[in-house]
């Protein structure tokens, strides 16, 4: 059976990837049909394209990992199934229970990598593509916002209620140095405004934190040089997208604080950052109990069926996805409900397949 299992993991890992292969390139070449007119009018050169697509790679692609694993399975499963493998496996005494294994442990292998890259590298990937589209395609300028929290170095956070792009000047300013992740150093004031060459300041008050206790100094007005240029204080549309693990619960804690009108659309990206790695399990589970038996219109049925899941899957995300930023929908609900619904059809058929 551990030959078999070997197979399995092998062929299935293999189809994956060639799926990944596949529509990757597809969404590529839509993507470059699409932008074309605007690469050319604004004259972008191609190393920056190249770039783009980069990272339009993770972009594209960490959001459709559980539809490729799924249809992998639906592909290699189904030409399994027509080749009447699947029949002698079960006939000589394996239950469907053992059979599932090597491809759980397959799928378990994705969502291992699937975690670690939607928590910490594909915010970095997400930056950089959204960046290129609002400046580089869309030329949009750089408006007024509230709300405002950037990482700007890899210890300091800034945060202001909100920032005048004219007259660079920002309401409720904060600045926090982190040791770790412990607070080591804040910066509060009233304003903050850019003065030729420095900082001004006004109600500043500093806050040092050690281990004998704190030192808090204050002033009516400070002009200083920070760490940060005055521009990081534009709005990002897309900030939670480009923020790590810890980054983005960070942002989520200041944003509940402040009472953000962003803040479910904040919690919608963190918990899709989990539940699109475990559909990965339930999506898996649903295309081999649909897949394992020869069926009449073989592979290309089964492929028919696969296809109008993923769909399907797609379309709930998306649906549920306007109704949190557009209303006051939960954005708990909107994600783990999606992977309650199909793991009630990924129970059902399995139990189905168990008969």
């Amino acid at each position: 059976m551990r030959i078999l299992d070997k197979y399995i993991i092998k062929k299935f890992l293999g189809t994956f990837l060639v799926m990944f292969g596949l529509f990757i390139p597809i969404g590529i070449m839509v993507d470059f049909a699409e932008k074309i007119d605007k690469f050319r009018e604004n004259e972008i050169p191609f190393d920056l394209i190249f770039m783009y697509y980069i990272d339009f790679i993770w972009y594209f692609g960490s959001q459709l990992y559980p539809v490729f694993l799924f249809l992998a399975v639906i592909w290699f499963t189904s030409r399994l199934a027509n080749d009447a493998e699947i029949t002698a496996i079960l006939s000589s005494g394996i239950s469907f229970k053992r059979f599932s294994k090597p491809y759980l442990i397959s799928s378990l292998v994705v969502v291992i990598f699937a975690i670690v890259s939607v928590m910490f590298i594909v915010p970095n990937s997400n930056k950089n593509y959204n960046e290129f589209v609002s400046q580089k395609v869309k030329g949009e300028e750089i408006t007024n916002s509230s709300r405002i929290f950037k990482q700007i170095n890899d210890n300091e956070y800034i945060y202001a209620s909100s920032f005048d792009v004219k007259r660079k000047r920002a309401l409720n300013f904060t600045l926090e140095n982190f040791d770790g992740f412990t607070l080591s150093h804040k910066i509060t004031a009233n304003t903050i405004r850019w003065d030729d060459s420095i900082f001004r300041l006004t109600n500043y008050v500093e806050r040092i934190i050690t281990k004998e206790g704190d030192r808090i100094k204050r002033v009516t007005r400070k002009d200083t040089i920070l760490d940060f240029d005055i521009d990081d204080l534009a709005p990002l549309n897309y900030l939670a997208e480009t923020l790590n693990f810890f980054e983005l619960n960070r942002l989520i804690r200041y944003e509940k604080t402040a009472g953000s009108p962003l803040i479910n659309s904040h919690l919608l990206v963190r918990h899709k950052r989990y539940t699109i790695p475990l559909s990965c399990f339930v999506l898996t589970l649903i295309a081999l109990s649909v897949s394992s038996f020869k069926r009449r219109g073989g592979t290309g049925s089964n492929l028919a069926i696969g296809v109008s899941i993923g769909f399907l899957y797609i379309f709930l995300d998306k649906i549920l996805g306007v109704l949190v930023i557009k209303s006051n929908f939960s954005p708990a609900i909107a994600s783990w409900g999606i992977l309650l619904f199909f793991s009630t059809i990924a129970i059902f058929l399995a139990r189905k397949s168990l008969r």
